[in-house]
């Protein structure tokens, strides 16, 4: 299925899945009375109108369509971390198969309107809990991803090339600060996923949905 949405400062975002990148290229050639192509970018014959291809995470080296289309067929190993207050969810996946995973949900109280201070003590119980969800977070990313880091426990070609996140930014951020993730978060990719609260099978989409080509359409 291809996802669309409109893109920041003009024109779209559809999202491609490997399966059908050529068939989408060939429909743009087609649409477009033909096109020119300079490295990732395509433009239309007819009107000018523009596709920019963003490599799926792992293959951030492409520089163009040729290489694209050959390399998308045999997708590269990566790292995924999905966060939120609530929960997390790590894996590493060869292709859209999950290879090794954990998900661990965390208690971290919702927010009150109550006032003073309760309020006020209620705040601090909230943020120990979601410190110490990040905590948590930061040891089961160590403990699952850590032997895939490059240079780390793993040989280079077991090694993951990429490292996708998803859901809570500030947390995601957070938990990369820990030093022992120092290897992994030097792979993450700069596209963040959209996550519902992690589990197993939001960790399965996103496995799916990170292997997906990003096209920018102008306009």
């Amino acid at each position: 299925m291809v996802k669309a949405r409109p893109a920041a400062g003009g024109g779209r975002w559809v999202e491609i899945s490997p399966d059908r990148i050529h068939g989408w290229i060939d429909g743009f050639y087609g649409r477009h009375d033909g096109a020119t192509e300079q490295g990732l970018l395509l433009t239309g014959l007819s009107n000018g109108d523009t596709a920019t291809l963003h490599p799926p995470p792992g293959l951030a080296d492409v520089e163009d369509v040729d290489t694209l289309l050959a390399r998308v067929v045999r997708p590269p190993r990566i790292a995924v971390l999905l966060a939120r207050k609530g929960a997390v969810a790590v894996g590493v996946a060869d292709g859209t198969t999950i290879t090794a995973s954990k998900v661990e949900r965390f208690y971290v109280q919702g927010r009150t309107a109550a006032g003073g201070s309760s309020q006020q003590r209620f705040a601090r119980r909230r943020a120990n809990q979601a410190e110490a969800a990040t905590s948590r977070a930061a040891n089961i990313a160590a403990r699952v991803l850590l032997p895939y880091a490059p240079g780390v426990r793993t040989a280079p070609d077991d090694a993951v090339s990429a490292l996708v996140c998803g859901g809570d930014r500030s947390m995601i951020d957070t938990v990369l600060t820990d030093r022992r993730l120092s290897a992994l978060a030097l792979l993450r990719h700069p596209h963040l996923l959209e996550s519902a609260e992690p589990r197993l099978a939001v960790l399965e989409e996103a496995v799916v949905a990170a292997r997906r080509i990003r096209i920018h359409l102008m306009p």
